[in-house]
């Protein structure tokens, strides 16, 4: 409405999101080239805002924590800051090493995909998605395949973690570094040497144009006793009166009046997480445990009923897998059968062939003895055909003798064929009583399969789950949830360790992929400082 002030308008954002940690976050627009934010008891309209319409507003964090983890209560404050963090850091506003980079892609991919699962995530589904700086991308001779494939690594390992806690690590690893939670304004000094001046969570700190990464001079909050501004020129009073007060001007006087805004707002909040939180973080953060516990034990739940429903799919596999291998054998058993018959079959009548052969060869045998008695009683009275008829006779004999071997061996071949076709009949009978026995134990199978098959979402048991869901926060439930979070410390300086040498690992592995002619002033600044051991946190106090 037109009469609303700029607390109007900001309260109904915070409403509309059901945001209750409001003083992280503020409405940014732009004017002549420099940020602004709404101020909360000034009309919206008597702003200088732009005067085109819509009038545009960028709903952000005008404030960091120091410690996301231990400060941002509510899921909705660590969504919104990750969605922000992660923005600045694709866009190149915060410096992040090319190792790290992919570490926080794992960690988005993670928040948005949920656990891996190679049968869903197959490869190329991250071709579409922008998870790395531009400037990691053509810093390495490394083609999206070979990207996808190490960030898949890691996030593979990420398995069994919820949206918002992936979220958290992400924003664990980002505030780490060097640039993250800064704002940066062009200053000049006394000498009209131009500086940036740096306004973050942890104080004011001094740099060179061309290192934003590490500061020459830091001015921590509880040490600077006094700032202000006449017109451009702006002054740090440090605590400690020994110490000469800083002056620097700023190009204009609505960036003076910003750095201001900033100062009191980061100071503010620096003193207010050293003092004991007020009744409503209490509540809130009262609300959040029993809102993590409720979430732990419904995960726990889901993940019990996962699981119970993966057993029963691969005890129905197991058992579909066990009957297709009894028709196979009920199959192989039914031929096997096939063949005995037909070869009985072919035996019975080879046998029969024999015995018809044998029973001809005996007549024929038969034949020739009566012909040789014959011709034996025939008198001959010459003795040519003495002669002649003795050797017929011999010849007679010789024949007789050859065909009763041939008739010896035809029936012997017979009683052979007899035996083969007693056996073949045997093999018959086992063959029918094997598949009579596989037949039965296929129809049982079947009824077990038709009776495990049903999923245990119908089970009794899941409904005594579900009507298990109430739960009351009592003391002891606090005292169990406050011995998990310590414990789940000690893992996270373990995971710490861990995840340090699995970046090296991974720097170790791309470096020798790395194009050195691309390399930026901040990449260069990064690497010494590494180098050197420096971190964000020590070098701060070394400036101090």
């Amino acid at each position: 409405q037109v009469k609303w002030k700029g607390k109007d308008l900001f309260d109904l954002v915070c409403r509309t999101l059901g945001l209750r940690e409001t003083w992280f976050f503020g409405l940014q627009y732009t004017i002549k080239d420099t940020v602004a934010w709404l101020k909360m008891d000034k009309k919206v309209l008597d702003h200088d805002v732009p005067t085109e319409e819509p009038v545009t507003f960028h709903f952000l964090a005008k404030f960091y924590p120091e410690n996301a983890e231990e400060e941002l209560v509510q899921e909705i404050t660590q969504h919104l800051f990750f969605l922000q963090v992660k923005k600045q850091i694709l866009d190149e506003k915060i410096y992040c090493p090319p190792e790290a980079s992919v570490l926080l892609a794992s960690y988005a991919v993670q928040a948005k995909y949920g656990d891996y699962d190679p049968n869903v995530h197959k490869r190329g589904f991250l071709a579409q998605e922008e998870l790395l700086p531009k400037r990691v991308i053509n810093l390495y001779q490394m083609t999206p395949e070979m990207w996808e494939e190490r960030i898949t690594a890691w996030y593979a390992e990420h398995r069994g973690r919820a949206r918002d806690e992936a979220e958290m690590e992400y924003l664990k690893i980002a505030q780490d570094l060097e640039m993250y939670g800064v704002n940066y304004f062009a200053i000049r000094n006394k000498k009209g040497t131009e500086l940036l001046l740096g306004v973050d969570a942890l104080g004011l700190h001094i740099y060179d144009p061309d290192n934003r990464l590490s500061p020459k001079i830091s001015f921590p909050w509880n040490e600077i006793r006094n700032i202000s501004y006449s017109d451009k020129e702006f002054t740090i009073k440090p605590l400690d009166k020994k110490i000469d007060v800083f002056k620097f001007n700023s190009s204009k006087l609505r960036v003076n009046k910003l750095i201001l805004q900033l100062c009191i707002g980061n100071h503010d909040l620096f003193m207010r997480r050293r003092k004991a939180d007020s009744l409503e973080v209490q509540q809130m953060k009262a609300q959040a445990r029993e809102e993590k516990a409720r979430k732990q034990m419904e995960r726990q739940r889901l993940a019990r009923e996962k699981q119970m429903r993966e057993e029963a799919e691969r005890t129905r596999d197991e058992l579909e897998r066990r009957l297709m291998q009894l028709k196979e054998e009920a199959t192989m058993a039914n031929e096997a059968l096939m063949r005995s018959e037909e070869t009985a079959d072919l035996l019975a009548e080879k046998a029969q062939i024999t015995e018809e052969e044998a029973k001809l060869l005996a007549q024929k045998a038969a034949e020739a003895e009566q012909e040789m008695q014959r011709i034996k009683a025939t008198a001959i009275r010459t003795e040519e055909e003495k002669r002649l008829m003795e050797q017929k006779v011999l010849e007679a004999e010789m024949l007789a003798l050859k065909m009763a071997e041939e008739s010896e061996r035809r029936a012997k071949e017979a009683d052979q064929l007899k035996q083969d076709l007693q056996e073949a009949r045997e093999s018959e009978r086992r063959a029918k009583q094997k598949l009579l026995e596989i037949t039965s134990k296929s129809s049982y199978t079947q009824s077990m399969n038709s009776s495990t098959t049903v999923l245990p979402t119908d089970l009794p048991s899941f409904n005594l789950i579900s009507e298990s869901l109430s739960f009351d926060f009592k003391d002891t439930d606090m005292k169990r949830l406050s011995m998990e979070i310590e414990k789940e410390k000690v893992e996270y300086m373990e995971k710490s360790k861990h995840l340090q040498e699995q970046l090296n690992e991974l720097k170790t592995e791309i470096e020798a992929l790395k194009l050195k002619e691309r390399e930026t002033a901040l990449d260069i600044l990064h690497n010494e400082n590494a180098s050197r051991g420096n971190s964000k946190h020590n070098t701060i106090k070394k400036v101090s």
